[in-house]
């Protein structure tokens, strides 16, 4: 296919009237983005709550309890949007596939609507496996990924689609369901009433179907400690108290895709003692210190741009919506790039995670800090060094293997795949940073993987091997699912 320059639009507006190079919480300075910045991350709770959770007392026992307060603290909670592409565009002009997907990122918006201890990519996973299985029954040609319905070729695949996504929204967030109801009246518009109806019993089927299915997928399942002998090479933290950790209930989350989270899990991280791993740590203590003198203005930003998970992942879900767009695609052909999408993603990261709390490798600020032990005569502890991003920054959990990384990795494989070509020039819209070009999808992942060596989180090996990671199931998932009848 031509590869064509679209823009997209980041979509995020700062509205807290605290201070946006940072803020104060419990006692700790949280860097959140330059000060030049105009972000707007629209957290289950909002900013203006954040003064009543300084008063709070912050116990270990209530940090476990609740994952949206433990990760609030840190400033990795569980946020969500409305990828721009679909915001942006007139509701008049949107096909059943964005307007779903734009009632999904608005539904998100809603503050402590989304369980905390779930991430979105989910959601999004099942809409639009929901949506495409139902289109899918009528116009045929792919495999489903769950559900065929047979029979159905008079029915509206409008209307399919709209009611399997209208009742998969209904079962996760019932609370909605007016709105819901408003938006499915919207999608029916115009169809006659015999093809709505029709349909309707397709989307029904295939929504009940997939909500059983996902029913226990183990995404529910409370987080546990996580804490390791203070041995060479073992994560530390940083974290607000020994044991917590994040997402510690991945490894016993079923995937959309793979067999399980450790069909494509990394091989294990470098030994302490070998080059590669003195390598990668010389070179993230010179690139990602908070003091850096080698670290370049672009690199500065672009570790900015990419250090919080939502802000990413809202950029690179835009450009799956508006590359589809520009390439003409058919609703049902949307329907499968996003589908793909985010199953790749989704798995991706539970992949990644999976390889975190099976390695349990430190993060490079507990490296560098405590280099004299690690037995290399090639590293040198410097115990005073921090990262970029600094502690708040930092991800409370293992390093090995990047999550950003993989997921990047996943979006751009699947985009690649789904084209034919890696070579798509795109644009995507920071704000008050400006448009930054991409010629390619490759180009993307691989700016957000260096990131996070420039904000001194990662190393290099880290990055490597999520990245590997996230085009090894993407390329399982396009290989397997939804393919060509």
């Amino acid at each position: 296919m031509t590869a064509r320059t679209i823009a997209v639009k980041s979509g995020f507006v700062w509205t807290s009237d605290i201070a946006p190079t940072h803020t104060v919480m419990n006692g700790n300075r949280i860097t959140a983005l330059p000060v030049d910045w105009n972000i707007d991350l629209p957290f289950l709770l909002h900013i203006a709550r954040i003064r009543q959770l300084r008063s709070m007392e912050f116990t270990g026992d209530k940090l476990m309890k609740n994952p949206i307060l433990g990760t609030l603290l840190l400033t990795i909670i569980v946020v969500t949007f409305t990828p721009a592409s679909v915001h942006s565009l007139p509701e008049s002009a949107e096909d059943v596939v964005l307007q779903w997907n734009r009632v999904l990122g608005q539904t998100l918006e809603v503050p402590e609507l989304h369980p905390g201890n779930i991430l979105p990519a989910r959601s999004f996973a099942m809409i639009n496996l929901a949506i495409f299985d139902a289109m899918n029954s009528i116009e045929g040609g792919y495999r489903s990924y769950l559900t065929d319905v047979p029979g159905s070729k008079n029915a509206s695949q409008k209307a399919a689609a709209a009611q399997a996504a209208h009742d998969v929204l209904v079962g996760l967030y019932p609370s909605r369901q007016a709105v819901y109801e408003a938006e499915l009246a919207d999608s029916f518009s115009g169809e006659s009433f015999n093809r709505v109806r029709q349909g309707q019993i397709v989307g029904r089927i295939v929504a009940a179907r997939l909500l059983a299915y996902r029913s226990n997928d183990g995404w529910t399942a409370p987080w546990t400690p996580y804490q390791l002998d203070p041995m060479p090479g073992n994560w530390q933290g940083p974290t607000p108290f020994p044991g917590f950790a994040v997402f510690t209930n991945i490894p016993g989350v079923c995937p959309f895709a793979l067999s399980s989270p450790t069909q494509f899990l990394p091989v294990a991280p470098p030994a302490l003692t070998g080059a590669e791993y003195a390598s990668s740590l010389y070179e993230v203590k010179e690139l990602g210190s908070a003091s850096s003198g080698t670290r370049t203005a672009e690199q500065t930003a672009s570790a900015f741009r990419w250090a919080i998970p939502p802000a990413s992942d809202a950029a690179m879900f835009s450009v799956v919506f508006s590359t589809s767009i520009t390439q003409d695609l058919s609703s049902l052909e949307r329907a499968r790039v996003a589908a793909l999408s985010f199953v790749s993603f989704h798995d991706a990261l539970l992949t990644t995670f999976t390889s975190q709390y099976t390695y349990g490798r430190w993060r490079p600020v507990t490296a560098i800090q405590r280099a004299d032990e690690d037995g290399n005569d090639n590293t040198t502890a410097d115990v005073g060094w921090d990262s970029l991003l600094g502690g708040p920054g930092t991800p409370p959990h293992p390093s090995y293997a990047s999550n950003a990384s993989s997921a990047s990795a996943s979006i751009a494989k699947t985009l690649e795949l789904f084209y034919g070509s890696d070579n798509v020039a795109f644009q995507i819209d920071f704000g008050p940073e400006g448009v930054r070009q991409y010629s390619s999808f490759s180009t993307l992942t691989d700016e957000v993987a260096k990131s996070r060596i420039y904000g001194g989180v990662h190393f290099r090996y880290d990055t490597t091997a999520g990245q590997k990671a996230g085009r090894d199931v993407a390329t399982y998932v396009a290989e397997n699912l939804m393919t060509r009848r």
